[in-house]
């Protein structure tokens, strides 16, 4: 049976509340001079999709698939199909990687279409960093395969943002920290940027993962931390020597718990994530330094600059392929990938995730196409 057009929305206020809603979708009459209706074939949703709803509002994650007052469509990475095209360039059948709801279809306004992909020029999209407007073209990229494309929906875009994370701290020295602790050490961000850190010869301090007592033997097996402790155990870390804190977790009283702990000596305090994302909380008034977002588009977009735009792939498809080599080993994996086909896989996966049952070592890939 075809499945009729739809998308997942959320309550922007209560994410626990979710519903599906029928899609408006164009046909061959309602589409513009320069649209084109993609059909979406599979996008993941992992622990980095519930931080782009927990900062749906601070960081516009909520603007690029507007959706009903008050409701917001969560953004995806995956793969689509065009199925109608009036964009000159583009063509029927055309496979495309990039930014997507999660739903049954997206239409865009194409523009700026090369060889490699095109840009999504819709008025609503303009105000957001381009990165995410930017769709890449299958046929042409050379790092495409049709076998790895699970991996690359749920492993690429965080790997860019764990790269660009291990890229900054080596820019500034690590802020001359004698440790760098990662919460949410369990989710792919986090060990993505482990991983990394863990191939720098010229790093001298330790690293430290923070996670929860159920995946502490998950994250120490990995063997990419220097140490590995349960969040309650935080404050027997010793409080005199000079830290660097990624959150991924967002969780406030973690971070509170932890500027307090070491106070002055809290040399760097950079906010990521949102996996905790019942515990986000204001992070003014704390002892030590002031938590920061980090925003990867703003540290690639200085080093194209510093190593051109070829520096910046290069480096990112060398890491890439290390990372891979652990993330889809034939013994072990890290990462054993899962596929849910249809609304209540796809509710059954948001659930999961926004409850903190989700495996760390699963990568969910999703579709709501036949």
């Amino acid at each position: 049976m075809k499945t009729l057009p739809s998308e997942f929305i959320v309550n922007k206020s209560n994410l626990l509340e979710s519903r599906f809603r029928p899609l408006p979708v164009p046909d061959a009459t309602g589409l513009g001079e320069g649209q084109v209706l993609l059909q979406i074939d599979r996008f993941a949703f992992t622990s980095n999709n519930v931080t782009y709803a927990a900062f749906g509002t601070a960081m516009q994650y909520w603007n690029f698939f507007p959706t009903e007052e008050g409701w917001g469509n969560i953004p995806v990475w995956g793969f689509a199909d065009v199925i109608l095209s009036r964009a000159d360039g583009i063509a029927v059948g055309e496979r495309f990687y990039g930014y997507y709801p999660m739903a049954t279809h997206l239409t865009v306004t194409a523009g700026r279409v090369t060889d490699a992909g095109f840009v999504d020029t819709a008025g609503h999209r303009q105000p957001m960093h381009g990165l995410y407007n930017h769709y890449v073209r299958t046929s042409t990229d050379p790092g495409y395969t049709k076998e790895s494309e699970d991996v690359q929906v749920l492993l690429r875009p965080l790997f860019i943002t764990s790269f660009m994370i291990d890229d900054f701290l080596a820019d500034n020295q690590f802020f001359d920290a004698q440790t760098i602790l990662i919460s949410s050490a369990s989710s792919k961000t986090a060990y993505g940027l482990a991983f990394m850190l863990s191939l720098r010869k010229d790093k001298t301090c330790k690293v430290t993962g923070l996670t929860s007592a159920a995946n502490v033997a998950f994250v120490k097996a990995m063997g990419i931390y220097d140490e590995v402790i349960s969040y309650d155990e935080v404050t027997t870390l010793p409080a005199d020597q000079a830290v660097v804190y990624v959150d991924m977790a967002g969780n406030g009283q973690l971070r509170s718990t932890l500027h307090h702990h070491f106070n002055d000596n809290m040399k760097y305090s950079c906010s990521v994530g949102g996996t905790h994302w019942e515990e986000l909380s204001g992070a003014s008034g704390l002892p030590g330094a002031r938590p920061t977002l980090f925003f990867a588009p703003a540290q690639i977009k200085k080093r194209m600059a510093d190593w051109g735009p070829n520096g910046v792939q290069t480096r990112l498809a060398q890491a890439w392929q290390q990372f891979m080599q652990p993330v889809m080993a034939s013994e072990k994996p890290w990462m054993q990938v899962i596929h849910g086909q249809g609304e209540a896989d796809v509710r059954r996966v948001y659930e999961a995730m926004l409850g903190g049952s989700a495996r760390p070592d699963q990568g969910n890939v999703l579709s709501l196409t036949n």
